[in-house]
């Protein structure tokens, strides 16, 4: 019993946070990073811009140095102390600072998407439009670690940089940005959702700590006003949690769903009902009170009693209860070896359409190189007609075709145009040359125009 008590004593110990608190200089920082002129408007405008870059080009470490370097966390942790202390005056701040660095976030990054060359979206990008149940727990517990760290009198700056990346307030905004560009709501929506849980979470982590680690309240002189605006946080307090909490009781509950659908999916392929099919396409959609799944098959068709007892299954061994399973069937009973030959089929067409696509390519290519050395050669028996007809001012040579009605085709003849300096014709000269540049092009024929 002795030793059970020396070692819950000693764990107090370690876990003691509050010896080590510096109540005023946690408060004076946290107030100074609440607002938002000067240097702090101009460096999150600039990191924005960094972080929109960063999803623009995939580059996972653009994107963790515009994290590093941007004052998002000021606002934020700012709600969560004000509440803590009950201070009207730095909650009004922190959220009239926390709406401008919202706007001027979304103009940065939408400016940037409306004259960004790349418009398509990267994985950086889609991966910050749906919010799980682990964003809660990163807000929360990232949060957590930056206030502690924020409270300490020697504050380990290594903890405030890792939460600033890991807390990841920056890519949301900068989605959020890009679907008000590209006019991708969905995208829009999406990522300010998450922006807006992450915040929450790290809040509420700031104000709890606040709260456990003994801040001291804000003194009002007079008793009547320190009432009232305790009521006042307090009923804003209720009115930001209960919304929170029922998104993240919706993100628990499609996490939950997303998990048990997998597993399903995965192991109900690996039972009799697929030894003759194979799932090739699978859609999950989550909603509160019908989620649904839906599997494209192919193979001998599934009968409805094979559905019915797949369904059976899916509610009570994976706990889906209000699920519901739909099954795309091909209609027609293909086996596995005729499934084989139409993919390999259609493999063989990708390779002959492939194959066309390069002949095609390379027959451009030796037109553009006849068509250069056409010109080459152009101005070169063009420069030496000039030295040999000083009087023939334009001279131009190319291969024309002409139509041929006896035989109904065009026939490829090279041509020759003439126009003298008198602006008359010269016969014989035409008649030498056009021999010399029969001699010269090795062809019987040729054509003058004038």
């Amino acid at each position: 019993m002795k030793k059970l008590r020396y070692w819950g004593k000693r764990l107090l110990q370690l876990m003691q946070l509050k010896e080590d608190t510096d109540y005023e200089a946690t408060i004076d920082n946290i107030t100074k990073s609440v607002t938002f002129q000067g240097i702090n408007l101009w460096i999150l405008f600039f990191a924005i811009i960094v972080a929109s870059v960063g999803l623009n080009v995939n580059s996972t470490a653009v994107i963790i140095g515009a994290m590093l370097i941007s004052p998002l966390m000021g606002p934020i942790n700012g709600l969560g102390l004000a509440i803590g202390i009950f201070d009207e005056e730095l909650m009004r701040k922190s959220l009239t600072n926390f709406v401008i660095m919202v706007v001027i976030s979304l103009l940065a990054s939408s400016l940037y998407f409306l004259i960004s060359p790349l418009s398509d979206a990267q994985s950086e990008l889609l991966a910050r439009t749906n919010p799980t149940i682990y964003d809660v727990f990163i807000g929360f517990f990232g949060g957590s670690a930056g206030i502690v760290a924020l409270s300490r009198k020697n504050q380990p700056m290594t903890v405030i940089s890792g939460v600033a990346i890991a807390t990841a307030l920056m890519p949301p905004l900068c989605t959020a940005g890009y679907g008000l560009a590209t006019f991708q709501f969905r995208y829009f929506f999406g990522a300010l959702y998450l922006f807006f849980i992450n915040s929450f979470f790290i809040s509420l982590s700031t104000f709890l700590f606040v709260r456990f680690l003994g801040f001291p309240q804000t003194k009002y002189v007079d008793e009547k006003r320190a009432t009232a605006v305790k009521r006042i946080i307090t009923i804003f307090t209720i009115i930001v949690i209960i919304p929170s909490l029922i998104a993240a009781i919706n993100m628990i509950r499609e996490t939950a769903f997303q998990t048990q659908a997998k597993k399903f999916v995965s192991e109900i392929q690996d039972t009799p009902y697929f030894e003759n099919r194979q799932v090739f396409n699978v859609d999950r959609q989550f909603s509160r009170t019908e989620p649904v799944i839906t599997m494209s098959v192919v193979g001998v068709p599934l009968s409805s009693t094979d559905i019915t007892e797949m369904q059976q299954t899916m509610r009570t061994t994976y706990g889906l209860k209000n699920a519901k399973l739909l099954i795309k069937q091909t209609g027609e009973t293909i086996d596995i070896t005729k499934q084989n030959e139409i993919i390999e089929n259609m493999l063989d067409k990708k390779d002959q359409v492939i194959q066309l696509q390069d002949s095609v390519i390379q027959s451009l290519r030796n037109k553009v190189s006849h068509i250069e050395q056409s010109q080459v050669l152009s101005a070169q028996i063009a420069k030496e007609l000039h030295v040999q007809h000083p009087d023939l001012t334009t001279f131009a040579l190319d291969e024309m075709s002409f139509y041929n009605p006896q035989t109904d085709q065009y026939e490829k003849i090279p041509t020759v145009y003439f126009k003298w300096k008198d602006g008359a014709v010269h016969p014989q000269a035409e008649e030498a040359i056009v021999k010399w540049l029969k001699v010269r092009l090795e062809v019987d024929e040729m054509k003058v125009i004038h």
